[in-house]
């Protein structure tokens, strides 16, 4: 391989990328763009509940549970209503999500020790809130019940016996359960998949297009001197990309980054050749940037999106999907990075990861290669 003919085609491609302002606009504003809409727009801790409150007793205790409802972070009673009818009427116009009915005779069976069955009406067209909301109402019903049982045992005077079995439970990596954790990192993932295979994907086809293809032919180069020219770019752009989105991660939404920025630039480094590689190979195949872009769209966005584990636990997923996820490149990078960011896991225990990586780093670059032909066709 020549080093001269590689830097001159790499030297090209970065004048290419100054004169196109498209490029530029990519290549800035698309990581930051993407962070701040995943960043701010995707969330799956659900707080602030709306919730409406139909209390038909009105008495001590129940406003003792409304205030167990009201001090929750998760719940925001909006309303206290005193029939049915309005809370079928909020619930259908989507003002609450959850509706809290209190029995008339409430404290009275509390008195007699019987067991007191309190209502909750949920909104169903979001199944994940209203699975959430459920979980979360019977959580303050079940602590407000160990409460009044407490106290009735004090009140006959005896000593309460504490609970044989307790779990101590203690959260690692993400102790506060909050899904940016998760999201932010998995963003990374997201903008490296699409930023570097949009714009390799333009490289050969923007020489076909623009008539300069017979030139490159013209020349003694060879085709992989000629990838890896063109690829080197954006390799580096790449790299800029993910130092943005990092530190838009860590300094700008709180994200914790515990591991090593060498692991992470190192496995970023390796992704990039995958993406890179496959943006050049949908180039070459399609030889029209139109198309070429619109492919590269396809091939990275919807699976990096839905089957890396972005959004979807993979173990949750179909067995059928579950395998159709090991030939996607940002599974593992996915992995990779979650376990740099919240875990500071070393390189040495991401070999499985990096070397699916690197299988498919060498397969592409070969089908790349193999693929351009030196040839007017």
């Amino acid at each position: 391989m020549n080093l001269t003919r590689t830097a001159a085609v790499a030297w090209k491609e970065i004048l290419q990328i100054r004169r196109d302002l498209r490029s530029i606009i990519i290549v800035v504003a698309m990581p930051v763009i993407l962070m701040l809409a995943f960043g701010y727009g995707v969330s799956f801790d659900i707080k602030h509940l709306p919730t409406y409150i139909f209390d038909r007793e009105n008495s001590q205790q129940s406003r003792d549970l409304i205030n167990r409802f009201r001090s929750s972070e998760y719940f925001d009673v909006r309303k206290s209503v005193d029939n049915y009818r309005d809370l079928v009427r909020a619930i259908d116009s989507g003002e609450c999500q959850l509706a809290i009915v209190i029995p008339h005779d409430f404290s009275q069976k509390l008195r007699e020790g019987g067991a007191v069955p309190v209502q909750a009406l949920l909104d169903g067209t979001d199944g994940n809130s209203a699975n959430v909301g459920m979980n979360y109402a019977e959580a303050v019903a079940l602590a407000y019940s160990q409460q009044v049982q407490l106290d009735w045992i004090r009140q006959k005077g005896i000593h309460p016996m504490d609970a044989p079995v307790e779990v101590a439970a203690r959260t690692w990596f993400n102790e506060d359960l909050e899904s940016m954790a998760n999201i932010v990192p998995g963003v990374v993932v997201i903008v490296m998949a699409v930023v570097g295979t949009f714009l390799t994907s333009l490289t050969i086809a923007r020489e076909w297009e623009r008539g300069t293809m017979e030139q490159l032919i013209s020349t003694p180069i060879t085709p992989m001197e000629l990838m890896i020219g063109k690829l080197s770019p954006y390799l580096a752009i790449g790299l800029l990309d993910t130092a943005l989105c990092a530190w838009m991660g860590v300094w700008w939404f709180g994200v914790p980054f515990r591991g090593s920025v060498l692991v992470l630039f190192a496995s970023a480094a390796l992704f990039l050749v995958v993406v890179l590689s496959l943006g050049y190979l949908i180039s070459v195949a399609l030889k029209s940037q139109l198309a070429a872009s619109q492919a590269s769209m396809i091939a990275t966005f919807l699976p990096a999106f839905l089957l890396s584990g972005f959004i979807f636990p993979i173990d949750q997923m179909p067995a059928f999907i579950r395998l159709v996820t090991h030939v996607i490149p940002a599974r593992y990078f996915m992995s990779i990075i979650r376990a740099v960011f919240l875990k500071g896991t070393p390189l040495v225990l991401l070999w499985e990861d990096l070397l699916a990586l690197g299988v498919f780093a060498v397969v592409l670059l070969l089908a790349a290669t193999r693929a351009f032909e030196k040839r007017m066709r």
